[in-house]
């Protein structure tokens, strides 16, 4: 049997959590739920392109070894977002990730140094698996972040969702 996201993650080094700029961890207490589910917020136009933390959580509940809740912080350990690591099922299982920065800090940097730290946490972790990536078609700001980062628009689709993957 395979081993489960959540045990192939465990194993990293503490290096691989963090870049110059943020880092991530698991949520790891009560404070860190209220801020992934309560004071993390989007701007409101935001809020139709990614499923909220606490969805994110519930599946976290149903699934705990293959969906890895966690929160993005700053350098210096100030909360700044949410991120959830996912199993992606199917025909060409990966791995995925969803996240979001907080609305007091969008536009500085946040979100492409997270999103690059969660490839390097996902490479780390199994550098065979692909990783993929969905989002809404008219969300061409995510679309444009994914591609600097080296994913590549597939033809699977995640419902109605455009697929990006990065083998």
């Amino acid at each position: 049997m395979e081993p489960s996201l959540l045990d192939l993650i465990k194993k990293l080094p503490r290096d691989t959590w963090r870049s110059e700029t943020v880092s991530i961890r698991r949520i790891e207490n009560d404070d860190d739920l209220w801020y992934a589910v309560v004071e993390c917020r989007l701007l409101p136009e935001q809020e139709k392109f990614v499923n909220p933390a606490g969805f994110s959580i519930g599946r976290a509940y149903l699934a705990p070894n293959d969906t890895v809740p966690c929160v993005i912080c700053k350098a210096d350990g100030e909360k700044i977002g949410f991120i959830v690591f996912r199993k992606w099922s199917g025909a060409d299982a990966g791995w995925n990730y969803s996240y979001f920065i907080d609305r007091k800090f969008q536009g500085m940097g946040y979100g492409k140094a997270a999103a690059a730290l969660a490839v390097k946490i996902l490479r780390a972790a199994d550098p065979k698996r692909p990783i993929k990536l969905s989002t809404e078609a008219s969300n061409i700001k995510a679309q444009t972040l994914y591609q600097s980062l080296g994913f590549t628009k597939s033809e699977e689709l995640d419902g109605d969702d455009l697929v990006f993957v990065l083998r």
